[in-house]
């Protein structure tokens, strides 16, 4: 019974930060809550062994969002149809579009970036989130951030 209500006090008091992290590597709410939800399923379970609560949830967070981001690409089929009509996205901001180009990069990388600067980690808390070397975290921070540096909406937007 302890447990029970140690996982739900945890919940209650972390619950909004760890679904700006989900909503960080999916863009997506609905989705974010989601992942957060089955995430949270899979820490329930983990509970009694779990040392460091937020850091181990961080780490489903993000393998359970990579695993999802594989397997839709899995799913894709080749068509010879083209869609109708393109859509055209309004207008935004600055931010909105770095959100767009960030959303854009590949998932191991987007969870970098989220985990580095949108949850101001340092690079080693990255790499055990991640279950990587510090290295592997810097270099995929690195080819991120050359990604968005030569990503033309980007660009466009800061020379207006």
């Amino acid at each position: 019974m302890a447990d029970r209500a140690i996982f739900q006090d945890f919940v209650a008091s972390r619950s909004d930060r760890l679904l700006r992290t989900a909503y960080l590597l999916t863009h997506d709410w609905g989705v974010a809550e989601d992942l957060l939800q089955e995430s949270l399923a899979k820490a329930w379970f983990a509970w009694p062994g779990i040392d460091e609560p937020e850091a181990y949830v961080r780490r489903v967070l993000v393998t359970t969002y990579t695993s999802w981001w594989r397997r839709r690409w899995r799913r894709e089929l080749p068509s010879d149809d083209l869609p109708h009509a393109v859509s055209h996205d309004p207008p935004c901001d600055e931010r909105e579009e770095l959100w767009r180009a960030v959303g854009r990069l590949p998932a191991r990388q987007r969870a970098v970036v989220v985990l580095r600067f949108y949850e101001d980690l340092a690079v080693a808390e990255v790499a055990r989130i991640l279950g990587c070397q510090e290295g592997t975290v810097k270099s995929q921070c690195a080819k991120a951030l050359a990604k968005l540096r030569v990503d033309e909406s980007i660009v466009k937007e800061l020379h207006r």
